[in-house]
């Protein structure tokens, strides 16, 4: 599918202030953005089983992949990442994987890293994704002390992006507790995976244009110039609420375009205002600076998608059962992030909210 790209000015870095209304210029061009170039193309995008470049180039020109060292609020980021949900998820998962990379590297204070990358990533002149979860499960990610540097081997069970990336930011085990963060290059589609790594793809209900991956790495070597941050275990527990918050604004995202399709036949005013109530409270609740209450928060954003997808459709009737149309599209999408991320705490939740006892 060929359409012609939206060019929206002052979109990026230039556009971190407010509007006369005190909405984020950004937030407004993210919208725009969304409805104009990302829907239409939402069940192509789907359809597909590599990564949408042309709406990613799109993205880039217009300066949405320098967020993540603009200096954009959190607040503001997560109505960006619930825009570009609502648009196309696929594309909202890759472009999301490399923010998070992205910050990382821009605040980063080890010798030669934010100046060597950070423009790179703004750009999507390097591409980024993120093994972030690996440190968890039976097989977890170690870094092992090696010449010139450390050696990666273990297990990141969900890697978004996979043959479409240039760099992976990685999280491993260290000694003494320690959690190294390491830029790792890893082969393009078409080139070959070096002995030290193996990927095994997912056939995704939805999002498929993610190109998610499990990888294994095993003695894969990763030079001393690469580090990016070293933490712990702890500390990096302590900012799970920011993840937990923006993979509830993808949800969030789902539910916002279920809600607005839903609403437009005539006389579904009254769903909708009640659809639009529940909106505000969990865009509200995903906001909480209060750690202990963001699991709740992401559940109510997961259930209300998939509430949302179930009205819009009841309303579309048997086209809703034909692959390709929106109502079916949007369904899959939000049985998928009722399980994507998810921790005890938001599965334990969700049960509750979805009128089952908690396993």
């Amino acid at each position: 599918m060929v359409q012609e790209v939206v060019v929206l000015e002052g979109v990026g870095q230039r556009s971190v202030g407010q509007d006369r209304a005190g909405v984020p210029l950004i937030l407004d061009r993210a919208r725009r953005f969304a409805d104009a170039y990302l829907f239409p193309a939402a069940s192509a995008i789907d359809a597909m089983e590599t990564a949408p470049e042309q709406q990613l180039r799109a993205m880039a020109d217009q300066g949405f992949f320098g967020l993540g060292a603009a200096g954009v609020s959190a607040a503001a980021m997560r109505e960006v990442v619930a825009a570009f949900a609502g648009g196309s998820l696929g594309v909202a998962f890759l472009w999301l994987q490399h923010q998070g990379a992205l910050a990382a590297v821009a605040r980063s204070t080890e010798p030669g890293i934010a100046a060597r990358f950070t423009a790179a990533l703004a750009a999507r002149t390097l591409r980024a994704g993120v093994a972030v979860t690996g440190l968890r499960g039976r097989d977890p990610l170690t870094a092992r002390t090696a010449a010139g540097g450390w050696t990666l081997t273990g297990t990141q069970p969900w890697l978004s992006g996979w043959g479409g990336v240039d760099v992976v930011l990685v999280n491993a085990l260290a000694a003494d507790d320690r959690v190294l963060s390491l830029l790792v290059d890893v082969p393009s589609a078409g080139e070959p995976l070096p002995d030290s790594i193996t990927a095994t793809s997912f056939d995704l209900v939805a999002a498929r244009a993610s190109t998610t991956s499990t990888v294994r790495f095993t003695d894969h070597p990763v030079p001393t110039d690469r580090l990016v941050a070293t933490t712990t275990l702890a500390e990096l527990q302590s900012r799970d609420g920011l993840g937990l918050a923006q993979n509830g604004a993808l949800a969030l995202g789902v539910a916002a375009r279920a809600i607005a399709l839903a609403g437009a036949p005539a006389g579904s005013g009254a769903v909708q205002a009640e659809h639009a109530a529940e909106f505000a409270s969990a865009t509200s609740a995903l906001g909480t600076a209060d750690p202990a209450l963001l699991p709740a928060a992401r559940a109510t954003a997961s259930a209300l998608a998939v509430r949302a997808a179930a009205t819009l459709a009841v309303r579309a009737g048997a086209s809703a059962a034909v692959r390709g149309g929106d109502a079916e599209r949007l369904s899959r999408e939000a049985l998928f992030l009722l399980v994507f991320g998810s921790r005890p705490a938001i599965r334990d939740e969700l049960l509750v909210q979805l009128g089952a006892p908690p396993a």
